[in-house]
């Protein structure tokens, strides 16, 4: 069934483009691009062109091609250079995509790229035996999009750190945690009404934080915030480096964590809800994230338990009462969304859990913009959909966003070949994952862990 949907859009594409844009018409012997990376041992060709929305497209293709292919979003203009590039082609294995270039935030036409891409690749190179969606980040999230949209294009999916709440869901969420921190940290700066001068509210937010930070009422309600916003406790220092992972009973610990994650390091939480809000907006015409009825004191309620208890302790050390600051919250203005804003952003996209092709995710325990408990809210749509079978969860104990070695990331690939070939799953446990990295050559060690993340308190079924 794949072959044929591939194979029909593949013949559209070459009757309205005429081939052009699919580099189809290779010199004689090399079938399907032209010879690049000459330092490769893989000998590869490559195509490269654009879609009919005007995205870059990309694919680089080791001589000794075994007819996988994998398809990623963010792959045209840095992939050829990227690590794992080179590990999947030693393996045989075809890597390309397209970028967000002119997509953004439209989700949806970003997961639509992917099939386009796809069979551009197979106009020029023939029907691939396997094809695979794979991304990280924005190209994690798309590829969950992909094996939801286009199964019959693609074999399976192995999103890695992609916001797996959906465009609503995750939205939501992150509207908690600026919520939060503006009633009680930084009245007045910006929640969803991000001006044009994004850098601005970014370098607002930043320097407010890092003033309260400085006292332990403003450590208390930062650490609140981080808790009913779902934000893990452990965060990159300024400069990049990685602290331990936080002790659970250490509340000092846990709440600069937190801080790190929400303003520290090289991607502050608060920087992308600064940037990605004013984007999304853009794209879909209105505000699509809303408050309205939300009870803040239920969700600290559902919060990580370790973290919850540091909130109390915070609180007691800086002599505030919670139940007052929660009070606060309780009696503030909600933010009500644009129902047709909202309507156009979950297009791109609720994800349903309905599996027809196998997935594996990929999560890093630390990550401060996928946070890790949208993954608990994917894994329940898809048991709802009757689905479990198909998907496989993994995950890392990592801080930052999207921190994976290119060997985690090519074990995660490499179980996913597995289960493709054989019909059945291989082992996804830690100790089964760290063992393939391993053998792949990992650097640092890896770092797959046994991990139940919290749930999600901000599901949206659209």
């Amino acid at each position: 069934m794949r072959r044929k949907v591939t194979a029909c859009l593949a013949a559209a594409l070459a009757a309205v483009a005429g081939g052009g844009t699919a580099a189809a018409a290779a010199p004689a012997g090399h079938p399907g691009g032209t010879p690049c990376l000459p330092d490769s041992p893989a000998r590869p060709t490559c195509i490269s062109g654009t879609l009919e929305d005007g995205t870059p497209y990309e694919f680089v293709v080791p001589a000794h091609w075994n007819g996988t292919v994998v398809v990623a979003l963010d792959f045209a203009g840095p992939g050829r250079s990227e690590p794992l590039t080179a590990r999947l082609l030693a393996d045989g294995v075809a890597r390309g995509g397209t970028s967000r270039a002119i997509t953004g935030w439209n989700i949806r036409s970003a997961i639509d790229n992917q099939a386009e891409a796809l069979a551009r690749f197979e106009q020029a190179y023939g029907p691939a035996r396997k094809a695979v969606a794979s991304g990280t980040s924005m190209g994690g999230f798309v590829a969950a999009g992909v094996a939801q949209v286009h199964p019959g294009a693609f074999d399976a999916a192995v999103p890695m750190c992609g916001g797996l709440g959906g465009s609503v869901g995750q939205w939501n969420q992150k509207l908690d945690t600026v919520f939060v921190l503006e009633r009680l940290v930084a009245p007045g700066l910006p929640v969803v009404d991000i001006p044009a001068d994004i850098e601005s509210a970014r370098k607002a937010w930043i320097d407010a934080l890092a003033a309260a930070q400085r006292t332990p009422e403003g450590r208390a309600r930062i650490a609140l915030a981080a808790a009913i916003g779902q934000l893990p406790a452990w965060g990159r220092n300024p400069d990049g480096s990685v602290p331990p992972p936080p002790d659970s009973g250490d509340a000092a610990a846990l709440q600069q964590g937190a801080y790190l994650a929400l303003a520290g390091g090289p991607l502050p939480y608060i920087g992308q809800a600064m940037s990605s809000r004013r984007q999304i907006m853009d794209v879909v015409g209105g505000n699509p994230s809303w408050n309205t009825g939300v009870d803040y004191e239920k969700q600290l309620s559902l919060a990580d338990p370790a973290l919850r208890r540091a909130v109390r302790d915070l609180y007691g050390a800086a002599g505030l009462a919670l139940s007052a600051d929660l009070k606060t919250l309780a009696a503030a203005p909600r933010i009500a969304a644009d129902p047709d804003a909202v309507k156009r952003f979950s297009r791109g996209i609720v994800l349903k859990g309905d599996l027809r092709i196998p997935v594996l995710t990929l999560s890093g325990t630390g990550d401060q913009i996928s946070t890790v408990a949208q993954q608990q809210s994917y894994e329940e749509n898809v048991r709802r959909a009757g689905a479990n079978s198909l998907l496989r969860q993994t995950y890392t104990q990592t801080v930052g966003h999207c921190d994976f070695s290119p060997a985690e990331q090519e074990a995660a690939l490499d179980t996913m070949f597995d289960r493709l070939r054989s019909g059945r799953w291989p082992a996804t446990s830690a100790p089964a994952m760290n063992a393939r990295a391993a053998a792949l050559a990992a650097d640092p060690a890896p770092r797959y862990v046994s991990f139940t993340p919290p749930r999600f308190n901000r599901p949206y079924p659209g």
